[in-house]
């Protein structure tokens, strides 16, 4: 699947590998971080209010910044506009608290319309799950941890892990499912109703996890 990669505000490392079909979206400072990183973006979108320096790329889009959506929303729905489905974003989880959470509201709202998008925070990764489910590896290592970003998430169950629940209800108010961890089992998490935001490494995601 042709991904979309956003690269926001935070200082971080680009390890992704492009592919021709690929989109490569600065979201103001990030144009910063990808230059650092030697990646020319596609497009660079923003107020500017992080970054005031020269911008070299063809495609520049300015917003005021008195807005009603953040640089990395704007970004989001740019990459949507040009039919991209799956989208990961760098340089947004970390820093300013409040960035971080509304991040994490964009995670759960995209997810809920269907869009594979990931955060990623150097070696670790967040993501979403809407009435689904994913299965890991028997190989994945590590912890893992799942939310309800929802108020209620019903029919939760987790699997194959240290700490195993099923069909349980879990609250946005009590963090019953932090630091879980793989112990070498084929493991699976699934939500009938509601959407869990799942924090776990970058490689368990990418290596060792199937969507089902």
């Amino acid at each position: 699947m042709n991904t979309c990669y956003i690269v926001c505000a935070l200082d971080c490392e680009l390890d992704f590998k492009l592919d021709s079909s690929d989109l490569v979206i600065g979201a103001d400072r990030g144009y910063l971080t990808l230059v650092k990183n030697k990646i020319k973006p596609d497009v660079v979108i923003g107020d500017f209010d992080s970054y005031t320096g020269e911008v070299k790329c063809e495609n520049i889009i300015k917003y005021p910044v008195k807005k009603d959506f953040t640089d990395s929303a704007l970004a989001i729905e740019f990459a949507l506009s040009k039919g991209y489905k799956k989208i990961t974003i760098y340089g947004a989880i970390g820093g300013m608290l409040d960035h971080t959470l509304a991040n994490i509201a964009l995670l759960a709202n995209y997810t809920e319309k269907g869009i594979d998008i990931s955060f990623v925070d150097g070696d670790n990764i967040t993501f979403a799950l809407h009435n689904e489910k994913v299965i890991f590896d028997k190989d994945t290592k590590g912890r893992i941890s799942v939310f309800s970003n929802t108020d209620i998430s019903l029919g939760v169950t987790e699997k194959g892990l240290l700490y195993e629940v099923d069909n349980i209800t879990l609250k946005n108010i009590v963090p019953l499912g932090v630091s879980n961890e793989f112990i070498g089992r084929e493991s699976e998490i699934s939500v009938n109703d509601g959407t869990l935001i799942i924090c776990t490494s970058k490689e368990n995601y990418e290596k060792y996890l199937t969507r089902e």
